[in-house]
């Protein structure tokens, strides 16, 4: 993992650090633009499933909502899990937040878990069989 990668992983954990809540806030996840800025986004719960967001949906919006003065090209993005003895993982994205990163950035690196290792994938290979989206 590159010293910016690394980086990256650190602002993740440590928001996780200072929302942390179980049930509620367990995932955070941060994206880094071209332009070396990192947009962070925290998982939230909510008691009517439907009005859950992911962590990487609500990183995703930040990286638009600022990509419009600059940069909103992601070029990697990490999500981390606490469990609930305290454990942090690196996890990929579910379902619904592949093909969000998959439609907008498909090159993006994006760090996962393989076995015992933390690997680099680019988004597209999250979905290989996805046809990738033309706006």
């Amino acid at each position: 993992m590159s010293d910016a990668d690394a980086e990256l992983l650190a602002a993740a954990t440590a928001l996780l650090d200072r929302v942390y809540v179980y049930g509620r806030h367990e995932v955070v996840a941060a994206m880094r633009t071209a332009d070396g800025a990192v947009h962070l986004g925290v998982h939230v719960d909510g008691s009517a499933r439907r009005s859950s967001v992911c962590a990487e949906g609500v990183a995703a919006g930040i990286v638009i909502a600022h990509g419009a003065a600059g940069s909103g090209e992601v070029v990697s993005a990490v999500s981390v899990l606490r469990r609930v003895e305290g454990s942090d993982h690196v996890i990929e994205p579910c379902g619904v937040c592949a093909e969000l990163l998959t439609d907008y950035w498909p090159e993006c690196a994006v760090w996962v878990t393989r076995g015992d290792e933390i690997v680099r994938i680019r988004a597209a290979e999250l979905l290989p069989a996805k046809r990738l989206r033309r706006w």
